[in-house]
């Protein structure tokens, strides 16, 4: 029996995250990839976001599919990122993966780290 997790919108994954997503792993040229997001301690206000490609999804991962792509979370991260969103902005100061979480309490400036 498999135990991996699929939860109905437990935050959102943007079209233009996943577009994205999707345009990287065509790049990389391995179709078994899927971006992992995961919370990390550390950063100027006690934990911090994280991005990588995994080809493997774990048992308790929960698994978000979005336009052809897999958003994988582990339980420790999940926690706090219910009722997140998950989106690629482009701008000014440049392109980037963004996350509005309205679990964090306070977020520091560059956006990449927050207190609960």
């Amino acid at each position: 029996m498999n135990a991996m997790t699929e939860v109905q919108d437990p935050l959102v994954f943007t079209d233009n995250a996943a577009n994205k997503v999707k345009e990287l792993i065509s790049e990389e040229g391995n179709s078994d990839l899927k971006l992992r997001v995961f919370v990390s301690g550390g950063g100027c206000s006690g934990f911090q976001y994280g991005f990588t490609f995994d080809e493997v999804t774990n048992e308790d991962d929960t698994v978000l599919d979005k336009n052809g792509v897999q958003l994988l979370i582990d339980p420790m991260s999940f926690q706090y990122l219910v009722g997140a969103e998950i989106d690629y902005q482009e701008g000014l100061e440049g392109s980037q993966f963004v996350i509005k979480n309205p679990n964090a309490t306070t977020t520091c400036g560059c956006g990449s780290s927050f207190s609960v």
